[in-house]
């Protein structure tokens, strides 16, 4: 299924890059990979943004034999020739985890600065059992930069509350320019109602949504090199003014190297998520041999060791 140019979305998706900064009393150090059957050597790679013509996908793209599992949502995008690869229920709304944090990464790079301080209050204490967090305390303080990179990176949750309260003022302010911006690309099947993904029966996305929303994010460079990220070691502040060191290791089985993509085919980066109500959720960005870009996602799938081979199945349709 080819892709339209939509002029309305397009301008929408002019957003302006954001550079790095940084703090003085704040310190960081990080690794960067990529999952490709090319070469064993993982290595950093700088991927560039991207023209922010849109896919459409209407109606199921699959194929007369498709392998994926049944009660999925998944969609495969090609972002050079702007055409839908694959498309299985792409705009069924379905909850979607902490595939959430991608929006919530993308509004506060608009509306924040990377260098802007942020401190804890006491929403950062996320009682949720099981929920991923790095166990944040009221009056806590680290850049904005740095809890984009423990956001995305490591998922925690009580960071996404973090970012959520200094830079909509609340969590629920948060969350209206959550569901702004997701209007403004044309995310218009989803609602948020959290910074972090834990279930709300009125916070939920379709695939084709998490598609718009992880394009227009990659107009970020910021984005886009913390998505590359294996590991991450930073510095920040407690409410005494003591410093407290955090290490932290991506949970996307692809650049832990835990799981390979399929020949021709590298992984650059992406978001996991897990809840017992959305299942387990992956998107990614990944290039073929010449370097072309493609956004793959993988919704409510049974669990991780389907996931990571429903997602590879489905980036393997690149070399076909």
């Amino acid at each position: 299924m080819k892709c339209t140019s939509k002029i309305a979305l397009l301008l929408c998706l002019l957003v302006g890059t954001t550079g790095l900064t940084g703090c003085s009393y704040f310190s960081y150090s990080a690794k960067y990979s990529v999952s490709t059957s090319d070469d064993d050597t993982r290595k950093t790679l700088y991927y560039p943004t991207f023209a922010s013509d849109l896919c459409v996908a209407d109606e199921d793209v699959t194929g007369e034999e498709d392998s994926l599992s049944e009660n999925i949502s998944a969609g495969l995008f090609d972002l050079n020739n702007k055409e839908t690869l694959y498309a299985k229920s792409v705009n069924v709304q379905v909850h979607p985890a902490s595939l959430t944090k991608v929006m919530t990464a993308l509004v506060a790079l608009k509306y924040g600065k990377l260098d802007q301080v942020l401190v804890a209050d006491s929403n950062v204490y996320v009682n949720e059992s099981g929920a991923q967090k790095v166990n944040l305390k009221e009056g806590d303080r680290m850049t904005l930069d740095q809890a984009l990179r423990i956001l995305l990176v490591y998922s925690a949750n009580d960071v996404a509350n973090l970012i959520a309260t200094n830079i909509g003022g609340s969590i629920e302010g948060f969350a209206e320019l959550m569901n702004t911006e997701a209007l403004a690309i044309g995310a218009t099947n989803s609602h948020f109602s959290n910074p972090h993904g834990l279930t709300d029966d009125n916070h939920y996305v379709t695939a084709y949504d998490m598609y718009l929303i992880f394009n227009a994010a990659m107009q970020y460079d910021t984005f886009s090199e913390i998505i590359n990220m294996t590991e991450y070691t930073t510095s920040y502040l407690d409410s005494s003014g003591n410093s407290k060191e955090i290490s932290i290791s991506n949970t996307n089985a692809y650049l832990s190297g835990s799981q390979s993509a399929p020949m021709g085919v590298t992984v650059i980066g992406g978001k996991t998520g897990t809840t017992s109500a959305a299942g387990h959720c992956l998107i990614l960005l990944a290039r073929d041999t010449n370097g072309s870009p493609y956004i793959a996602v993988i919704m409510r799938d049974t669990d991780s060791g389907t996931l990571y081979s429903d997602m590879s199945s489905l980036l393997g349709e690149i070399t076909k």
